[in-house]
């Protein structure tokens, strides 16, 4: 059986499922280069084919989700979606009319779908997917919290869990509490679209002048740079409450703008982020509490784009009910194509077995690829084969910043050591330098360590071992380890960590060994290989391209060395 899951909306993708295991899947944005992509994933379907070898018509299903009103008018109309998309990437100005029209925009997305969105959403989707030779497949609609509850749930390695999921909205919901055993999710709770703390964080993070559905964790990050100011003195946090499971908000998400921006004009900007930040906190731990007392099960997988917030995710990991957490790596809409192919998946009948411990499931390329791109960009490129890893922790210990290009690309919104920007994790200036020069992005953001699993329990003060191994939850950094991960430690003291399994026979794995005799931890600072405000580098052309636009030093790339002189 082959399950092809598809999004077309925020983030939009696809993944490929056969018999019930995942075999590619990639986002759109990584192969039309435009961050946060929207358009239907036609580039990401194209490649899940070629990857697997599969002519169109060997797809039995096309899994794709959402169907409300709003997301139909989308695809009907995609110039509305282009004219939002571009309005809110800050590539064009607003119009006369743009409060009126983000006050629509919120309301309509409030609403559920109805039988008329469904069948124009499959009218159209079949028109679409139909011009990429799946004419033959059923298309399969599947609710938008169901998508995301599915890839926890299946992805978790958890026989038996509670499942939350929690985001702006989809589908006329903002968060669900899912019971999952015996491989069935039964919804036992769930929250209005109109009552939503995502939507209530987009607000905020407009306010602040930053872009919605993008800049959320720089509110997180700016929120550690306020004095404390107790619960009481929040005018925030009456707003949010939480019973049964249910979320309820003082304004509907269309009317939440207004009432914020009286608050902000009161507070700085690093207040009103810190306000918000606990609001959401206390909020999703609210939500977390109910969802163990109203399954029964000490065990949560999580989903949904305001999960990807580290520090409320920390604050349900250290809570005494909760045994084990699994936060679903791609967890915004960005996953919702996996979570739509595995939700198909058990209608057929399979039992899926998805191993999310490696994430390299997107494109790769040859060496071939990789001396064609050097040569074009005429870059004198040495091959340094099996000993790249050791000349690369030679380059990071005299301070150099690496470009690391290696393998097929990750899957998700981070950098797991395939397409990453390698530098020291001890020394802050390397820190700045990045922010400032390379990645250009606002210098109060922090970096994250990648680290062998081994180091973990020595230099996390709060590391008890589990299944958050890919940046998806923050955790303190021991006191003794504060100067030895300088340059990724947070305001707070804690940093978001990229665990890897001590027994990786990889380069990567290689480099973080060497490191630890070079700096006595084996991690290094790791992040994206991207210029900010761009996707993640796909190809080898890509990567040379960014390489040759930054103020990196040295370029990894295969088995192949681009050193710049000091």
């Amino acid at each position: 059986m082959n399950i092809l899951g598809i999004w077309d909306g925020h983030d939009s993708g696809a993944a490929l499922v056969q018999d019930g295991r995942l075999v590619f899947a990639v986002n759109e944005e990584r192969l039309t280069r435009r961050k946060l992509e929207i358009v239907f994933p036609a580039r990401s379907i194209d490649a899940c084919l070629a990857h697997a070898g599969l002519a169109p018509e060997q797809v039995q299903v096309v899994a794709a989700t959402t169907c409300d009103p709003a997301k139909t008018l989308g695809r009907l109309w995609p110039g509305s979606k282009e004219r939002y998309y571009n309005v809110r990437r800050r590539k064009t100005t607003p119009g006369r009319l743009a409060a009126l029209t983000r006050t629509m925009k919120y309301r309509m997305t409030e609403w559920s779908p109805g039988p008329m969105s469904r069948t124009i959403s499959s009218i159209v989707l079949r028109r679409q997917i139909a011009r990429r030779g799946l004419n033959r497949a059923d298309l399969q609609m599947i609710d938008h919290h169901t998508a995301h509850a599915a890839a926890a749930a299946w992805t978790s390695g958890f026989d038996h869990c509670a499942v939350l999921t929690i985001d702006g909205l989809g589908d006329g919901l903002s968060a669900t509490i899912s019971t999952f055993a015996g491989g069935r999710l039964t919804r036992v709770a769930e929250s209005s679209a109109r009552n939503s703390i995502g939507v209530f964080f987009e607000h905020v993070t407009n306010l602040l002048n930053m872009r919605e559905l993008e800049d959320e964790g720089k509110v997180m990050a700016l929120a550690d740079y306020s004095a404390p100011i107790a619960d009481a003195d929040n005018p925030l946090l009456p707003w949010v409450r939480v019973r049964d499971g249910v979320i309820t908000t003082a304004w509907a998400g269309h009317a939440f703008r207004r009432p914020l921006a009286r608050v902000h004009w009161r507070f700085a900007n690093e207040q009103f982020a810190y306000l918000a930040q606990q609001t959401v906190e206390r909020a999703v731990v609210a939500l977390a509490r109910d969802a163990v007392r109203l399954t029964g099960s000490p065990r949560l997988a999580l989903a949904g784009g305001v999960v990807s917030n580290v520090k409320a995710t920390r604050q349900i990991r250290l809570l005494p009910e909760v045994e084990d957490l699994f936060v679903f790596p791609h967890m915004g809409d960005g996953g919702l194509a996996l979570g739509a192919a595995v939700s198909a998946s058990v209608r057929s009948g399979d039992r899926p077995q998805i191993d999310m411990r490696r994430l390299d499931l997107g494109p790769a390329y040859d060496s071939q690829a990789i001396e064609s791109s050097l040569r074009a960009a005429n870059l004198s490129a040495t091959c340094i084969g099996g000993n790249l890893p050791c000349r690369v922790t030679e380059l990071l210990a005299g301070g150099r910043i690496v470009m690391w290009f290696q393998g097929a690309m990750e899957y998700g919104p981070r950098a797991l050591g395939h397409r990453s920007v390698l530098a020291r994790p001890d020394r802050a200036d390397l820190r700045d330098r990045l922010n400032l020069v390379l990645k250009r992005r606002v210098w109060y953001q922090p970096f994250c360590p990648s680290m062998l699993e081994r180091e973990a329990s020595r230099v996390l003060a709060d590391w008890t071992g589990g299944r958050n191994r890919a940046m998806t939850m923050a955790y303190k950094v021991a006191d003794d380890y504060r100067q030895h991960l300088a340059g990724v430690t947070s305001v707070d003291g804690t940093c978001r960590p990229h665990i890897v399994d001590d027994g990786d026979s990889g380069p990567f794995a290689e480099v973080l060994r060497l490191g630890g005799k070079q700096w006595n931890v084996a991690a290094v600072l790791n992040t994206s290989f991207n210029i900010h405000g761009e996707p993640l580098v796909c190809s080898p052309a890509e990567a040379v391209d960014v390489f040759l636009r930054s103020g990196a030093d040295a370029l990894a790339i295969g088995s192949f060395l681009v050193v710049r002189p000091a």
